[in-house]
């Protein structure tokens, strides 16, 4: 069953934790920034110090006592400045004396201090229980991501049934303005109308005009409000570079720039854009998907060059005269040898720290963080398939332009393995070249690991699993400038990649990080994990991270501590960077 829609809960808000029993308590008192009282409240976050504020990461309500500045304005307004700057949704000052009476001297510098401020400030004349509004305040904040996940899991469950069901386009249509509560219309790029669900709206009003109002409403190739003239939430039909139409939610339109963002989730007339977006996302790819069932003609080419490569990894695979025979009736000449290739495919959007694509040809470096390879990635699935399919496409278009058989399918998720045949082995590293090279794969990030090259198709097949390996570690490397990557290559990573299983490793790499595992230390492993990249050099790492070099000694200190490890020991540093691989590797 679909339901209809969202039933619309707004995250906390400002305004919602000033209603909160436990700072009910304390007499609050708006002082500035009556104006932000409607913006998110992403956590709380206990304060006296004002260099505790590199620690926010935006959207905290702070709460404080004001002992470290209560007595002086100077200082007051030093700490309120310091936190707006961090991004602190709000701040709330007690300010009460030791036998619980008003400070009304601390509050006369507070109240002259709000003039230097925008964020909301929060006066409290009674004493407050700190942990009781923490208590009551991440109940409501967790009580609204539970919700969502709820939410999340059942459009999930809506567009997979759809999928498995080989639905047609009307019935997605149907479902997406379910969903939404809202009228949907499926258009061609020429702006007819392929398919619309009007809900409980009049069809003909709907659709009256429709393509004279489309073509003022500006086409984009992502999820997001419609430029010029109406803006309508859209997202686009179609594999990347093909437009095969965009899905519209013409009801659906921004009233703040917040909300064009994809934020906050909602407004007072209780519309959730930010399950919006989910929605309609999910809906163009479950269409995108409809359409490629139903117009590609390449599916069964696909299923059996699939099948072969699956029974030639097979523990007791076919012998080598049906191996040619099968792969060559499916289109892959003969060769002197064979290349066992993967490619791995990186998610949409995923670039490098360098700013570089990453892309494949002429690839130039392709940094990402050790952080961002190691943070949790659970992309979709309909996006991670539509990708691999993309790929397919792609790489069968560059083998009939070059005349170069390939023998190509979906190895695992994310991965895409590749037999390619060679008229001589010496022609192997000019053969990678090329393909790297394909000016139809440009479009993709993806990293290209190569196994041993065989004289026999079933070995070469069997050298899937190590080209998996190198691909898979070389995705990994903070820097990438090679074309294609062997074992050789990956060095240190290619060693723990193949230890990543041995009980003996995985014990070393826990000692060495010991606490930092627990996932309450999240921030302090990405202390760790910028402390080894720079080398434990303190002023570049202190210039990275945006702090002064005060704040990071204390923060390296308690990460010191917290070890139990001298971090100015080479042979620490090295243990521990080959921890972190490991971790990383591992995906613990």
């Amino acid at each position: 069953m679909i339901a209809a829609s969202f039933a619309f809960q707004r995250p906390l808000t400002v305004r919602d934790a000033l209603d909160l029993d436990a700072l009910q308590a304390g007499a609050p008192e708006v002082l500035a920034g009556e104006a932000g009282l409607d913006s998110p409240v992403r956590w709380v976050h206990i304060a006296e110090e004002a260099e505790a504020s590199s620690l926010l990461e935006g959207g905290e309500l702070v709460l404080t006592t004001g002992l470290a500045f209560r007595r002086s304005a100077d200082l007051t307004r030093t700490f309120l400045e310091r936190y707006q700057a961090a991004g602190a949704a709000a701040v709330a000052v007690e300010l009460v004396d030791d036998d619980g009476a008003p400070d009304s001297r601390a509050a006369a510098h507070l109240r002259a201090a709000a003039e230097a401020v925008n964020c909301p400030l929060i006066l409290l004349t009674r004493r407050v229980r700190f942990v009781q509004v923490t208590e009551e305040a991440h109940r409501a904040l967790m009580d609204h991501q539970v919700r969502r996940l709820e939410r999340a899991r059942h459009v999930h469950e809506v567009f997979t049934a759809l999928s498995l069901e080989n639905a047609g386009e009307s019935r997605i249509v149907e479902a997406t303005a379910a969903l939404l509560d809202s009228p949907v219309v499926f258009e061609d790029p020429a702006h007819l109308v392929l398919s619309y669900s009007a809900r409980d709206r009049d069809p003909a009003r709907l659709l009256d005009g429709w393509a004279e109002r489309s073509r003022f409403v500006g086409y984009r190739n992502q999820t997001g409000f419609g430029t010029g003239g109406d803006r309508w939430l859209q997202t686009p039909v179609g594999l990347t570079g093909q437009r095969w139409g965009r899905l519209v939610a013409p009801e659906l339109v921004p009233d703040s720039a917040s909300e064009e963002a994809g934020g906050p989730d909602g407004d007072g007339s209780g519309r959730d854009f930010a399950d919006a977006f989910q929605v309609l996302e999910r809906a163009g790819q479950a269409l995108t998907m409809a359409r490629m069932a139903g117009r590609d003609r390449r599916e069964v080419l696909f299923q059996a060059r699939s099948g072969l490569v699956q029974d030639l990894r097979q523990a007791t695979p076919p012998d080598e005269q049906e191996a040619l025979a099968r792969a060559s009736a499916l289109g892959l000449s003969r060769g002197a040898a064979y290349v066992p290739l993967v490619a791995r495919l990186e998610a949409e959007g995923k670039a490098g720290t360098d700013g570089t694509s990453g892309t494949s040809g002429t690839r130039g470096t392709r940094a990402a963080t050790a952080e961002a390879a190691s943070a949790p990635d659970t992309p979709d699935a309909t996006e991670v398939q539509l990708r691999e399919r993309a790929f397919l496409d792609a790489l069968q278009a560059w083998a009939q332009s070059t005349r170069q058989s390939a023998l190509a399918s979906s190895l695992h998720a994310g991965s895409v393995a590749i037999l390619l045949p060679l008229a001589a082995l010496e022609l192997e590293d000019s053969a990678l070249h090329r393909l790297a090279a394909a000016p139809q794969l440009a479009g993709f990030r993806w990293t290209l690991g190569a196994g041993r090259a065989e004289r026999s198709l079933v070995a070469a097949a069997r050298g899937l699993d190590a080209a998996d390996q190198v691909a898979e570690t070389a995705a990994t490397l903070g820097s990438r400038h090679l074309p294609f990557y062997r074992f050789a290559d990956i060095r240190l990573r290619g060693l723990l990649a193949l230890l990543q299983d041995d009980s003996r490793v995985k014990s070393f790499a826990q000692a060495e990080l010991g606490p930092l595992l627990d996932p309450g230390q999240a921030h302090t492993l990405r202390l760790l994990r910028d402390y080894l990249a720079h080398s434990g050099n303190m002023t570049s790492l202190a210039k990275a991270r945006n702090v002064s070099r005060q704040a990071l000694y204390a923060h390296v200190k308690s990460l010191q501590s917290l070890l139990g490890l001298p971090l100015d020991d080479p042979e620490s540093r090295a243990s521990l960077t080959v921890a972190l691989l490991w971790h990383d590797l591992s995906g613990s």
